[in-house]
């Protein structure tokens, strides 16, 4: 699940994608400013240092598709859309700029013999960075790239119980930005990113609900992985990181600062490829093939850790 404690992350799988061709070169969330520009050698290393954590540190599985020139946000797989198991509900990306990742997603899982099943293009959904499993709950935020019929239509298809969420604040446009499942009952959030009918909702669905301070929350602190009893989180989140550190938890702090540029931290980094199950096959997952890796050391210019 990559949300529950307990086991090791040899069981949980994510998909990333080696950031050669990204940059900041359109406006798309406030966050984002192409004059600022992006130090590319930083924004590698950075990465490189995030996957070296989730495969050496946290034991998690991670597998590579490879990047595509003139995509430059192709890097946030978390956004590439959704995984149940063996089923891959792909995004209807709000922006153009985004849109022409859509069939680049498409075909990476329609290869590997994952089922496609799309919602009506009508309808916006931008995958995981707005629906993240709690347990069986699957938690949807909604308003600034996802719609709401879109996130309940998600809920439809997986049978699955859904708390939506409408999201209040620009600068946390998508759910994982500002909300983060750390156990069925444990989650991290940033309330003001919430409208007051979502902070009551996540207080009284979850018992403990750890609120992040503002800074720490522009800092990213609920854009983190969760991966059995690790949580790999954004640097300089000292009272975010004390709260896990007090419940038992492990923390790595990795530095995703020029990602954060583009309005992206560690869990828009990497796409869990079996966060909730399928309703007719609760223990379903695909196994993806290590040759995903070579294909992707093949196709990017670059080494790839």
């Amino acid at each position: 699940m990559g949300n529950g404690r307990g086991g090791n992350g040899g069981c949980v799988s994510l998909l990333m994608s080696p950031p050669h061709y990204f940059g900041v070169t359109y406006e798309i969330n406030p966050w984002m400013d192409p004059r600022r520009g992006v130090d590319g050698p930083l924004a590698r290393r950075q990465w490189d240092a995030l996957y070296r954590v989730l495969t050496e540190e946290v034991g998690a599985n991670v597998h590579l598709v490879a990047p595509v020139p003139g995509l430059s946000d192709f890097v946030f797989t978390a956004n590439a859309g959704l995984v149940a198991g063996s089923t891959f509900i792909p995004s209807n990306f709000r922006h153009p700029e985004r849109a022409r990742e859509e069939p680049h997603w498409r075909a990476w899982f329609d290869a590997r013999g994952y089922r496609i099943v799309s919602l009506p293009p009508r309808l916006r959904f931008e995958g995981q960075g707005d629906v993240l499993a709690c347990g069986e709950l699957l938690v949807a935020g909604h308003r600034f790239r996802s719609e709401y019929e879109a996130v309940r239509q998600v809920g439809r298809l997986l049978d699955r119980e859904l708390l939506p969420l409408e999201l209040a604040d620009p600068w946390f446009y998508h759910l994982d930005t500002c909300f983060c499942p750390v156990s069925q009952g444990t989650v991290l959030y940033y309330p003001q990113a919430f409208t007051a009918e979502g902070r009551a909702a996540i207080q009284a669905r979850f018992p403990d609900a750890i609120p992040v301070e503002a800074d720490e929350a522009r800092r990213f602190a609920c854009n983190s992985i969760v991966v059995g009893e690790h949580v790999v989180m954004s640097r300089d989140c000292p009272r975010a990181k004390g709260e896990l550190l007090d419940r038992g938890y492990e923390v790595h702090e990795v530095d995703v600062g020029e990602f954060l540029k583009a309005g992206g931290g560690a869990r828009c980094l990497a796409l869990s490829l079996a966060p909730v199950a399928e309703p007719s096959a609760a223990d379903a997952g695909v196994r993806v093939r290590m040759d995903a890796y070579r294909l992707a050391m093949q196709r990017t210019p670059d080494r790839v850790p």
